[in-house]
């Protein structure tokens, strides 16, 4: 295993991490950025981006993903495809091990995401793009007029439910319990609305559709039976998952998992950053991204100044 050492290290790919490449090699610090899949992150599952300023014909996740590596390149920000296995501190430097190699380096942005939990069922997959969604903001308006059908019953699903309303003609939400986990204030607002439809002790079982989504087999597990509801969309909203497997016992985490860290994205250890979804109370939105990897990079190019 080779040993490099770099002024800073970049875990993550996506959107938090890639401007925060581009700012870095700007600048001309030695980075590296560590990316275990392909650059981009959850922008590139995202089948057309209308809400990201200065776009105004909407984008692919994949092309949107792909201008981002490709700045960040044109400064030739080193990306390397290797998947991160832990990060501590020692001897004043951070030691960050991944698969293939070891690395040294006074500062460290982690901007790693998260996952979007799913819901594992015959069709989602599949049909992922094509009417299953995890983002209501990022693809509600390709569905005016449609009928819509929203998984979840926290505070995420009920905003984004309330959001879809503004396009679709009708949203059904599928909740496994007879309450809701949302604030009241939310449940008032989506109640509110007159357009989402509750269905209670619920769970969808199958997504259908050849090149689409067409329907979804719903299970009502208190009156037993399954009944397909036709629809345009299934929009899933039951949590998302943090990608800190290296990150536990090293930096402080919320219950979630989520990297606490402040207005400066530093984190509890020293020259370490946080930015994007990895970061606890982040809206994860591909804007809001990109601003905390320009906020982290350039702390972490303070605290660079601050070392002998």
């Amino acid at each position: 295993m080779s040993d490099h050492a770099h002024e800073l290290i970049i875990i993550g790919g996506g959107p938090a991490g890639l401007a925060a490449g581009v700012y870095a090699a700007r600048d001309g610090l030695d980075c590296v950025l560590l990316e275990k899949q392909h650059p981009g992150g959850q922008v590139i599952r995202t089948l057309q981006i209308a809400n990201y300023p200065g776009f105004t014909a909407p984008s692919s996740g994949i092309d949107l993903a792909d201008k981002f590596r490709r700045h960040a390149e044109e400064f030739n920000l080193a990306i390397r495809t290797e998947t991160v296995r832990s990060l501590i501190p020692e001897g004043g430097l951070l030691k960050i091990a991944t698969d293939q190699n070891l690395y040294r380096t006074k500062t460290a942005i982690i901007a790693t995401g998260s996952s979007y939990k799913t819901l594992g069922v015959p069709g989602e997959k599949r049909l992922e793009g094509r009417g299953v969604s995890y983002c209501g903001s990022c693809d509600g308006p390709l569905y005016k007029g449609k009928s819509l059908i929203v998984v979840g019953g926290g505070d995420t699903a009920l905003e984004e439910a309330i959001f879809l309303t503004r396009f679709a003609r009708e949203v059904k939400l599928v909740h496994r319990r007879d309450t809701l986990r949302a604030t009241r204030g939310l449940q008032k607002q989506a109640h509110a609305t007159g357009k989402i439809d509750f269905l209670w002790n619920s769970i969808v079982r199958e997504i259908r559709g050849e090149t689409k989504v067409e329907a979804a087999m719903v299970e009502d597990r208190r009156e037993g039976g399954v009944r397909e509801l036709a629809c345009d969309g299934v929009f899933i909203f039951i949590g998302s998952t943090p990608n800190n497997d290296f990150l536990r016992g090293t930096l402080a985490l919320d219950e979630e998992g989520f990297v606490i860290a402040d207005i400066s994205m530093r984190t509890s250890l020293p020259g370490v950053f946080a930015a994007g979804d990895i970061r606890k109370d982040s809206v994860r939105q591909i804007a809001s991204a990109v601003g905390d990897g320009v906020t982290a990079i350039m702390n972490a190019e303070r605290f660079l100044d601050t070392q002998p």
